[in-house]
């Protein structure tokens, strides 16, 4: 059996048990990350030399009994915007192209102290600002499914590289949908975690009111075990929040959905969905309702208050991160890039501050509404089929807000009110090309999402399919 095919956490296992070595998981990761980087481009740098020697030494402490911890010895690689000390950190920008990080991102830290190794960086969109994945500068990803469609972004290469079985997992980020949408084009598990629950220390930011971190796998075993290791308030990121850890593998391990309410939305989230995209959801509420769960119809609260508060946020944070350079270096950035960040310099800070104000009560408005009633909803992520990379090269053009805003329609709200959400593959539509659904819950509610999501997949197969051109 090819060993990239196992799951993280089978992988993991067979390491602890000496079933394989780290060095045999890393080496055929580097191969298989080599083999298929023109096919997908889904990294920017492989770093065989430091990976293989860290393996080695994982092998050594296997030898002699010893565990780093839970990841010890299995490959891993991430976006590119997780800063490691002394290393370049492109954040898929030419602005950034050699510049080096002064201190690693504390997520990456803690993937260190569990043992993991990471063979590389993969490719994202320009400074995580956009949504289908697309990179003039350092090129497109291409979605392992079909290479002429998108692979969502931002976290585009961190998807395409756990669903082409190049790593066993990822990081991504998601502020406006950056791990849910490539996890949902990809056929992969993301979680977007609620806001506060990990850090975000030396990590790039796009917006700070907004982002978060979480990762992307092949299965929901697998995504609880990450964030098991990456969760936790942290000195160096303030925004963390010192709320207890759950058992989020305990969680994922029992796949029981007996008992959950599952709350189907009536309003926003059922507006205007492809056809093929509601039949493969109502296949899923379906599934639910056969493992047990109640399915309540939920009528969703008015939310274009809590869109226009994410909006006003996102702009105010963007020109603190990028007013400097695009009055210095305006013409490295990439025309969508530039376009959307043109468009954030109208923004008004007193806007800002009433809309970041205004955020406890939109969320206590729409808990009161929604999760007094089922413990999460169950959506859709992307309305329609997966586009092609033709249908959607925007590159500034008038059309540009239009487009993006229909891509991240479903998935906004969710940053803004905080909420965690997990992106899960559902089915394929008639093209041939993944559909995915996001169960979103109440905050830090992340273990019973897991609860749900292994449930589902115990009960069906779409997140064990594998790409056929990467197969």
């Amino acid at each position: 059996m090819d060993p990239l095919e196992l799951t993280l956490t089978e992988a993991a296992r067979a390491v602890r048990e000496k079933r394989i070595s780290s060095f045999e998981l890393t080496s055929a990761a580097l191969a298989r990350a080599q083999a298929l980087k023109k096919a997908f481009n889904a990294t920017v740098r492989l770093d065989a030399e430091a990976a293989l020697a860290l393996a080695r030494a994982c092998d050594s402490e296997t030898a002699a009994g010893r565990s780093r911890g839970p990841l010890h010895g299995v490959p891993l690689a991430h976006k590119d915007m997780f800063y490691r000390a002394g290393q370049v950190s492109t954040c898929g920008s030419r602005i950034r192209a050699d510049w080096k990080a002064g201190a690693t991102a504390t997520v990456l830290e803690r993937l260190d102290a569990a043992g993991a190794i990471q063979i590389g960086t993969l490719n994202m969109t320009e400074f995580a600002y956009g949504p289908t994945g697309q990179n003039a500068f350092l090129g497109d990803a291409r979605n392992p499914w079909n290479p002429a469609h998108i692979t969502g972004g931002s976290s585009s290469g961190s998807a395409v590289a756990v669903a082409s079985r190049q790593v066993f997992g990822a990081l991504g980020s998601d502020t406006a949908g950056s791990v849910r949408m490539p996890a949902a084009l990809c056929g992969v598990t993301g979680m977007k975690t609620t806001f506060g629950r990990v850090s975000r220390a030396n990590c790039m930011p796009l917006s700070q009111s907004l982002d978060t971190v979480g990762p992307l796998t092949r299965t929901v075993e697998d995504n609880a075990l990450l964030l098991s290791v990456i969760a936790g308030a942290d000195p160096h990121d303030r925004s963390t929040l010192d709320v207890p850890l759950d058992d989020y593998v305990g969680a994922a391990s029992r796949r029981d959905a007996r008992g959950l309410v599952v709350g189907v939305p009536r309003g926003y989230f059922d507006l205007n969905v492809d056809a093929s995209v509601a039949g493969l959801i109502a296949d899923a509420i379906a599934t639910f309702r056969n493992l047990g769960a109640q399915i309540v119809e939920v009528d969703m609260p008015d939310l274009d208050a809590v869109n226009a508060a994410g909006f006003l946020l996102t702009w105010a944070d963007v020109i603190a991160v990028h007013g400097r350079w695009m009055g210095e270096r305006a013409a490295d950035y990439t025309a969508q890039t530039r376009g959307r960040i043109e468009i954030t310099l109208a923004a008004n800070a007193r806007d800002a501050v009433d809309a970041q104000r205004a955020r406890g009560r939109l969320l206590r408005d729409f808990s009161a509404r929604v999760f007094s009633r089922c413990d999460f909803i169950l959506a859709p992520v992307l309305a329609f089929p997966v586009p092609r990379l033709d249908e959607v090269d925007v590159s500034g053009g008038v059309n540009m807000m239009r487009i993006l805003d229909e891509i991240t329609r479903l998935m906004r709200p969710v940053n803004v009110l905080g909420l965690p959400a997990l992106a899960l593959p559902c089915g394929f539509t008639p093209g041939g090309l993944p559909c995915g659904m996001q169960l979103i819950g109440r905050p830090f509610s992340e273990a019973r999402l897991y609860a749900a999501g292994a449930a589902y997949q115990s009960a069906t197969d779409w997140h064990a399919r594998v790409p056929p051109t990467a197969a």
